[in-house]
């Protein structure tokens, strides 16, 4: 745990020892301490604040992915503006994950918020040495390791076609609707996710894009904005009554639902607060059940890398109107939990990594679509 302020240390400290499975072998107030203290302690994860004198968290974590490139680090910022500008900072340059600090009053009430976001956060991060023990994942093995590639590559070379699929799914033979949505949806890991896929979309992407990212209210503005400067798309966050055009992405703001209805003669965004699904707000569910329902046949759902299964339900709903399902593999994963799920249950018509996931987009929205016109 490296932070500068000792009452933060001791919060976090008493909300990780709470759990039998968890022990902090160390603390650092900066950065500089933390890397000292790295070899000899050998931490299976780092929970890393970002604003420190001497050596802030920000020049800390590319010192640690420099020499140790597999061990997992958490941000833990405050849930501010320069908070979220400095998480995203910190995503970009390889943290795995972070955690909002707790503006609760009490103590007890901060050290059960610590609890309830930073436990499973470390635990998905750290599930192989927890299950196998620290020789599995070792983070300061000599050679970072090889990319593990899922052998679970189609659905139909698994014969993992359920019976809603078969019922469902596109007779063999009769070509597809054109798709005429994509849908994403990610949580841990899923602003670089993000990153790959929209940077790689053309800027004449001809249908609109709308997204799920787990992330609290703030963030979600601010990495529009980031996700928007490197790809050729706009991408903005979302309001409500928003119309779906083609060649723009819309990011579902934190703390807010998002659903897509349609209208006379467009399909618009619609934000609630109704009650988080599976414990999210936004929900990855909640969103796909609505492109299902409007889009019907014509949509492309894409599952990425994140903690626990929203998303699950959401792609059911789209497999069951004859949609098309994707999720990325678990090795490019950095919590293969979302997209674990959707393959393990036989929705996803194919499982790629990441940096396949692109063409694979493009290449199913541009098929069955009449080529464009040339200029003479």
């Amino acid at each position: 745990m490296v932070d500068d302020a000792v009452v933060v240390r001791r919060l976090v400290m008493d909300a990780l020892t709470i759990d039998p499975e968890l022990e902090v072998v160390g603390t650092a107030e900066n950065g500089r301490i933390a890397l000292d203290r790295i070899p000899r302690l050998r931490p299976d994860v780092i929970v890393l604040d970002i604003e420190m004198p001497v050596m802030g968290g920000l020049e800390t974590l590319v010192n640690v992915r420099r020499a140790y490139p597999r061990l997992p680090v958490i941000v833990f910022a405050s849930n501010t503006r320069p908070g979220a500008e400095a998480t995203l900072d910190a995503l970009w340059l390889g943290a795995n994950d972070y955690v909002t600090k707790s503006t609760a009053e009490t103590p007890a009430a901060a050290v059960r918020h610590i609890h309830a976001e930073l436990v499973p956060r470390i635990k998905a991060l750290c599930v192989d040495v927890l299950t196998h023990g620290a020789a599995a994942t070792d983070s300061f093995a000599p050679n970072p390791p090889v990319r593990r590639r899922s052998t679970l590559r189609t659905i139909d070379e698994r014969g993992l076609l359920d019976r809603s699929r078969r019922s469902a799914g596109t007779p063999p033979g009769l070509s597809r609707p054109p798709v005429k949505v994509l849908a994403l949806g990610a949580s841990t890991g899923g602003p670089n996710a993000l990153g790959t896929i929209l940077q790689s979309l053309p800027a004449d992407f001809p249908v609109p894009v709308v997204i799920v990212q787990h992330m609290p209210p703030l963030f979600t503005r601010f990495l529009a904005e980031r996700l928007s400067a490197k790809s050729r798309l706009e991408i903005v966050e979302a309001r409500d009554g928003d119309m779906l055009l083609a060649g723009r992405a819309l990011i579902a703001p934190g703390d807010w639902h998002m659903t897509v209805e349609r209208g006379a003669a467009d399909v618009f965004v619609r934000l609630d607060q109704s009650p988080p699904v599976n414990s999210c707000r936004p929900s990855v569910d909640t969103l796909f059940r609505s492109v299902a329902d409007v889009f019907g046949p014509c949509a492309l759902a894409v599952i990425l890398t994140g903690m626990g299964q929203d998303g699950l339900r959401g792609c059911e709903r789209v497999a069951w109107a004859r949609g098309q399902v994707l999720a990325q593999d678990e090795g490019s994963s950095v919590v293969w939990g979302m997209p674990g799920i959707v393959a393990r249950n036989g929705i996803a018509e194919r499982v790629l990594p990441i940096d396949e996931l692109s063409a694979e987009i493009v290449q199913r929205v541009q098929s069955g679509r009449a080529p464009r016109a040339r200029a003479a």
